[in-house]
């Protein structure tokens, strides 16, 4: 009798009948060709000798330490020290779920209130959710919420928007109808000022991000949030949280709304994932109270004793579903406590230095990419630099992963006017030689 190692194996071909596949091959056709493993483990194997075989197929990885990455877009490695890992482990945090009971979850609720806190002071607005699914979902649930708040049904963004943002907010937002409007990018690589009063006219909300897709810093932000609130818009900013100790905070200039990724800090790359967005507004009733997700407060307990508590929770599971703003659930919280540790090591001072020595390392990546390859927007850059390639970017990838070093992110599938323009990052751990060996492999290959 053959040995099942999984137990929805005896159903699998209906399964994927119901979803409508034929094989397994099918589900992951996806996947790039070669990336797929797959395990034929005979009963009679001893534990051992399946963990020696494992250990074989993960062997075959390489972390950004063994091949230098520049591939940025989104997911970037920073280092993370070591005592945040040691931290979250601990059972109190690893094993908690939703605070229910603020009796017992006292320890959990203040590290979410601490994260809050700190969130709030980083982006310049006062009222912070215990965070969100992830940077993607914090816009889009932006938009839903900026359409309640002024019942609108419009949502500007730039063109110059990573394309899976772009389809989360396009998922989120289909269902209610919303019309999402791209306003272009002016030859500086910088939102269309002119364009952007044009479509900002009878928009719910204005969204913009610091940096922006192409890693430039918007030079132009407090009047795109003038722009957004003459027309009666909601001001919202998307903002790397590593740039804000060496940025205005955008809170400070105009923001209504703040979202982000706070799994820069705390948090491995880890394959993309897990993430915890960031979600914060000014302090108005009518925007505190349209919030997703959680909030939690501090309060007073009957003897006088000061307490945690969830103070505001407009999630389905709480209230009526047609009442509820969203349905956020529990599985960043531990993401958000382990940005909140490094938050909270770093301190305003190494905020300042990390954002400082990036943009150093990113000004030294685009010069010496200018030698190789056009780089055409001028300005600031923050960790990502667009460069563009004569020749095909894909040969240009392969030649340089033969040479052990991992390239940029391809971009020109999604925005061909840039033609085989791909996004090239650096962060605090970018070395000066990694650089240099991606630009004397660039001189052979591009």
């Amino acid at each position: 009798m053959g040995r099942h190692y999984l137990p929805n194996l005896a159903h699998r071909d209906e399964m994927l009948k119901e979803i409508g596949f034929t094989s397994i091959e099918d589900l992951f056709s996806d996947v790039p060709k070669g990336m797929v493993q797959k395990f034929n483990l005979p009963k009679g194997k001893s534990e051992y000798e399946v963990f020696r075989e494992l250990n074989e197929v993960l062997g075959q990885n390489r972390t950004a330490l063994e091949m230098p990455s520049f591939l940025g877009a989104g997911t970037y490695f920073h280092y993370v020290p070591a005592h945040v890992k040691y931290l979250i482990e601990r059972s109190e945090f690893l094993t908690a779920y939703t605070p229910y009971q603020p009796e017992v979850s006292q320890g959990m609720l203040q590290a979410l209130f601490e994260y809050q806190s700190m969130i709030a002071e980083l982006v310049g607005l006062p009222i912070v959710n215990s965070s969100m699914y992830d940077w993607g979902t914090a816009m889009a649930e932006a938009a839903l919420m900026s359409a309640r708040v002024t019942r609108r049904k419009k949502f500007v963004i730039p063109k110059a928007l990573s394309p899976e943002k772009k389809a989360v907010l396009r998922t989120y937002t289909a269902g209610p109808g919303m019309e999402i409007t791209e306003v272009p990018w002016d030859e500086r690589g910088q939102v269309d000022m002119e364009k952007l009063k044009e479509a900002a006219d009878g928009a719910a909300g204005v969204y913009v991000e610091v940096p922006n897709f192409f890693g430039l810093i918007e030079e132009n932000l407090r009047e795109i949030g003038e722009i957004a609130h003459e027309a009666g818009a909601l001001f919202v900013v998307g903002a790397d949280p590593t740039i804000l100790g060496v940025v205005e905070a955008p809170g400070e200039l105009g923001a209504d709304i703040v979202v982000g990724e706070a799994a820069y800090f705390g948090n491995p790359m880890n394959f993309g994932g897990p993430r915890a967005g960031i979600f914060a507004v000014r302090n108005d009733k009518k925007l505190i109270r349209q919030m997703p997700g959680r909030i939690i407060g501090m309060s007073r307990d009957a003897d006088g004793r000061r307490a945690f508590v969830m103070t505001l929770q407009t999630r389905e599971q709480h209230i009526r579903r047609a009442k509820a703003t969203s349905n956020i659930c529990s599985n960043e919280a531990l993401v958000a406590v382990a940005a909140a540790i490094h938050l909270a090591t770093l301190g305003p001072r190494g905020l300042s230095e990390l954002g400082e020595v990036i943009l150093k390392n990113t000004a030294y990546l685009k010069k010496r990419l200018s030698e190789v390859a056009e780089v055409p927007f001028d300005g600031v850059n923050f960790k990502d630099v667009l460069v563009r390639f004569e020749r095909p970017y894909s040969e240009v990838h392969e030649m340089l992963l033969a040479r052990n070093i991992h390239g940029g992110h391809y971009i020109g599938e999604h925005f061909p006017e840039l033609g085989e323009g791909a996004l090239f990052a650096a962060t605090e751990t970018t070395r000066k030689e990694w650089v240099d060996a991606l630009i004397e492999a660039l001189k052979e290959v591009a």
